[in-house]
């Protein structure tokens, strides 16, 4: 049985998920463009930011903060470990545990991005033709729970 192609273009035209997807992948994009001069993703920058803690975290509530199981956030942290930006230390109340830290050149690395955040987080917002920047964060974040 045939599916409509009406019902094709009902479900592009509605499809929240596929909005959020390609609201997400061009928001990417754009802050992957921003971030290039500092050598960052907007995914690394992120993950640095969690890590900008007055105490190194474990990797749990890392990962849940990024929405990501452990093995990504592995696979995230890889690259920046190389890079000398991130330490991956031993939890000293639990040695099978580890902690997730910003080196002195991460710490650095992520100032120097952070401007260039704020400029292209204020276009984003500007853009946004509801003007309501805040209710879409709440419903972003509800979507998320």
């Amino acid at each position: 049985m045939a599916i409509p192609f009406s019902t094709t273009l009902h479900v592009r035209d509605a499809c929240l998920c596929l909005h959020a997807q390609r609201a997400a992948r061009a928001l990417a994009r754009r802050f992957d463009i921003a971030l290039k001069p500092c050598g960052l993703t907007n995914g690394q920058f992120s993950l640095m930011m969690a890590l900008n803690r007055p105490e190194p975290p474990p990797m749990a509530p890392v990962a849940a903060l990024l929405a990501m199981d452990r093995t990504t956030l592995t696979a995230a942290l890889k690259p920046l470990e190389r890079r000398g930006l991130v330490a991956i230390l031993p939890d000293p109340k639990d040695r099978r545990g580890r902690l997730l830290a910003l080196t002195q050149d991460g710490i650095l690395a992520l100032a120097a991005a952070l401007p260039i955040w704020r400029d292209t987080h204020a276009e984003v917002e500007a853009v946004l033709t509801s003007g309501d920047a805040d209710g879409l964060r709440r419903d972003l974040q509800d979507m998320s729970r």
